[in-house]
């Protein structure tokens, strides 16, 4: 890097460039990851940057091991090297921050998707906080891992076993 009385536009760009390497989910993403369960993993989740979460988890994940879901991000933001071939997880687009029909069909299949979970499975969620569901809604002796700690009052007091 150089020094920022040497070439400050130079050293601003590398800042910057550091800065965005650190954001991007492929990059950070892995350290977060639990273990595969003995069931099955379903990635869930809604917002901007579902589409490289969904890609990232994807490419991190065992490929031995079972994943599957549905993640809901605005249109053009799903990353074109997982939209020519996509993954495990589906990316669908929707509109934003107003949903489209496209988005509420995909809402109705994430809760859909829900149904038949098992204490043995995991569900990974790459939802902001306004939009997870809160922890009463999970079926019940499920495990969930999230991205983003819990702002709702029902789940900020549950025990973090259950959040």
């Amino acid at each position: 890097m150089s020094s920022a009385h040497e070439n400050p536009r130079a050293f601003l760009r590398a800042l910057y460039d550091a800065a965005v390497a650190r954001a991007l989910p492929g990059e950070v993403i892995g350290r977060f990851l639990p273990a595969p369960p003995k069931g099955r993993t379903l990635v869930l989740g809604a917002g901007k940057a579902g589409g490289a979460m969904a890609a990232a988890v994807d490419a991190l994940w065992p490929k031995d091991a079972p994943l599957s879901g549905l993640v809901v991000t605005r249109y053009d933001y799903v990353p074109p090297a997982y939209k020519a071939r996509p993954g495990r997880i589906e990316v669908v687009e929707a509109a934003h921050p107003v949903p489209d029909d496209a988005g509420q069909r995909a809402a109705q299949r994430i809760v859909e998707l829900t149904r038949g979970l098992t204490k043995d499975d995991l569900v990974l969620s790459s939802s902001p906080a306004a939009v997870r569901p809160c922890c009463r809604c999970r079926p019940k002796g499920s495990r969930s891992t999230t991205s983003v700690p819990s702002t709702r009052p029902c789940c900020a007091a549950a025990p973090p076993s259950t959040r």
